[in-house]
Order: structure tokens, then C-alpha cells, then sequence
């Protein structure tokens, strides 16, 4: 008689090793200048020389891409997910002037669906590819008991880099400085604990046409992925004059837009300044939530922003918009006052009057 395998509790290593062969020409789509290693090595290695560095700083980020997890499952959008894992932590390795070389990632679940995990692979190779990043390693773990059936969790992992006289770190941010805005593709992947919530308090059925969009699911409108700025960003760069940015994440601009400038400068932003996208209306009004709730949770139809000197700003938009961004031109650097808040936004409740 034969005692209990790893199999009968709940662990599948078999389901493990057919999910990295089905991974393994995913991750061989994104390889780029640098790569030295498939899947499979217990390290993966970089060269940053064949990458074409000559004097590099490395860049790291780590990031997940919180509960719009739930939503995946729900809709079944497994790709999508992949994409924003990799947006979350590529912008925010671009927002130093790093060029992503790298990424890794973590997925774990109760049990192991070769197809599930699969398409979340796709998701993340596609959104290297777009990134211009290596998808050179990663991990996958089966936990019964930790999460349930069906569940799944991600973290991502993106090391860039850039030469060291090249690094933007908003030191050379200056009043007057013009802060330009880089419209977002949807609510990205922050705030979803709230936007779930407006969803399960109004009824909305995520099957049913969106309010705020007839022609598609209200689930599928919501499950777009995060935009990635790397290519647009670095061709922004190229163009010179950008001092300081920041990627727009949890906290919205308030806390984003501030932490891209030194002590002693602030942002004055104008929210007539650019369009309150659709779904952000819907979120608004359908949960009753204030304008400075909306600013600080979600990214509100910004999804990046960029200090530029005001002699460049024309050049730097144009590198942008011919990189296929919509631009605003969103506030201006100012000084500040250490006990007054870093960003204020004027004309919030006019602008996005519900």
C-alpha cells in the first residue's frame, strides 16, 4: 500500500512542467540585445554591454496588479492581465529615463490551468514585446490551501537601465516648467477595490453593454490593459528638455505628480485642461463619488506625466504625439510651500460636473 503523493495534496508537478514548455516560445518572442539565457536556468543572465550600455545604472520596479484580478476571473480576460503586469512595472522604470531590459514574473495559484496560465503569459510576452523587454525568467507555484481553485495572484519584476549621465531623477525640475499629460487607456490597474464596488452596489452586469460604452461588454471596457509609455517616453527623451515625470498610479495625481519634484516645488494642474474619459464619469456618478476622491484613486484620463522645460514643450509633444500618445498640457512647476499640499488642482468640480 502506497502513502499519499504530492498530487493527492493538491500539487501537480506534472501541470507545472507542461506550463513552462507552453511558455518557453512566449518567452523566446520577446528576446532582444542583452538576452543570454532561456527558461529553464536556475539564474537568468544579462549583458548589459550587448544591450549597448557603456556606463549603465540599473533600474529595478516590482509591482502586481491588485483585486482588477478579480475581474479577470470573472471575465475571463487572462491575456489583458498579463499586459498591465507588465505595464505596472515598465512606466515606472521609464520615469528614471531607464530603458526596460528585463522582466520576470510570479504566478501563483490554488491549481495550476494550463490555459489560464498560458494566457497570462501571452499577456505579459505581449506586453515585453511592446515594452522592448526580455521575458528572460519567472516562477509558478501551486498553493491548495492558500488560494482557492481558480484563484490566481501576479507580481512582475523589471530591471532597466539607463547611462548614468542620462538618468532623469526631477532634480533639474524648475518653476515654470510645463507639465505635459499623457492621456490614459482606461481605469489601468489601480482603484479596482472601488470600481468593484460601484459595479456590485449599482447591479451593473459585467456581460451587459457598458453605460458608458454601448459597443462593448462592460467587463471587456473595464479590462483594458495599461497603457505602456516606454517606447512613446523614450522618443520624448530623445527630443530633450524633459526634466522630471511620474507614472500615475495608486494615489492619482496628487501623490504621483508630487513625487516627481524636490522639496520646495509643487504642481498647480487645471482639470478643464483635459477630458474626464466616459468611464471615469460612469464611476463617478453611478458610486456618487467626490472629484477629490476620483484625483486621488483612480488616474482620472491621466496616465503619465512629464516635466518639460518651456523652450522644449512643443518639441517634446510632437515627439509624442508622432509616437502615437494624446497630449495635454496639463499644469505648470510652481513654488510651494512645505505645509501646503505639493499638487492642487483648480476648476475640479466645474470640469467634471456629473
Amino acid at each position: 500500500m502506497s502513502g499519499p503523493s504530492y498530487k493527492d495534496a493538491g500539487v501537480d508537478i506534472d501541470a507545472g512542467n507542461a506550463l513552462v514548455d507552453a511558455i518557453k516560445p512566449l518567452a523566446a518572442s520577446t528576446q532582444r540585445p542583452g538576452t543570454m539565457t532561456g527558461l529553464g536556468s536556475f539564474g537568468a543572465l544579462f549583458d548589459p554591454k550587448a544591450a549597448g550600455f557603456t556606463d549603465p545604472i540599473l533600474v529595478a520596479a516590482t509591482d502586481g496588479v491588485g483585486t482588477k484580478l478579480k475581474l479577470a476571473g470573472a471575465t475571463e480576460r487572462h491575456d489583458s492581465i498579463g499586459v498591465d503586469l507588465v505595464a505596472m512595472c515598465v512606466n515606472d522604470l521609464v520615469v528614471q529615463g531607464a530603458q526596460p531590459l528585463f522582466f520576470l514574473d510570479y504566478y501563483a495559484a490554488g491549481k495550476l490551468e494550463l490555459e489560464t496560465g498560458r494566457a497570462v503569459v501571452d499577456g505579459i510576452a505581449a506586453g515585453c514585446r511592446t515594452a522592448g523587454c526580455a521575458l528572460i525568467g519567472g516562477e509558478t507555484a501551486e498553493m491548495p490551501g492558500v488560494y482557492a481553485a481558480g484563484d490566481y495572484d501576479l507580481a512582475g519584476f523589471a530591471v532597466g537601465a539607463a547611462e548614468r549621465s542620462e538618468l532623469v531623477t526631477g532634480d533639474a525640475a524648475h518653476e515654470g516648467d510645463v507639465v505635459l499629460g499623457l492621456a490614459a487607456d482606461g481605469v489601468h490597474a489601480n482603484g479596482f477595490s472601488l470600481v468593484r464596488k460601484v459595479v456590485a452596489d449599482t447591479g451593473a452586469a459585467l456581460d451587459a453593454p457598458a453605460p458608458f460604452a454601448a459597443d462593448r461588454a462592460l467587463g471587456d471596457a473595464l479590462m483594458t490593459p495599461t497603457r505602456i509609455y516606454v517606447p512613446s517616453v523614450l522618443a520624448a527623451l530623445r527630443a530633450g528638455g524633459v526634466r522630471a515625470m511620474a507614472h500615475i498610479t495608486g494615489g492619482g495625481l496628487p501623490e504621483n505628480a508630487a513625487r516627481m519634484l524636490p522639496d520646495g516645488l509643487g504642481v498647480d494642474l487645471d482639470a478643464a485642461a483635459w477630458p474626464l474619459p466616459p468611464v471615469m464619469a460612469w464611476l463617478r456618478e453611478a458610486g456618487g463619488i467626490e472629484a477629490t476622491e476620483m484625483l486621488r484613486t483612480f488616474n482620472c484620463g491621466i496616465g503619465f506625466t512629464l516635466c518639460v522645460r518651456p523652450d522644449a514643450a512643443d518639441a517634446v509633444t510632437a515627439a509624442l504625439q508622432q509616437a502615437g500618445e494624446t497630449v495635454h498640457s496639463i499644469g505648470t512647476v510652481v513654488r510651494r510651500d512645505a505645509d501646503a499640499a505639493r499638487v492642487q488642482t483648480a476648476n475640479l468640480e466645474a470640469a467634471w460636473r456629473a
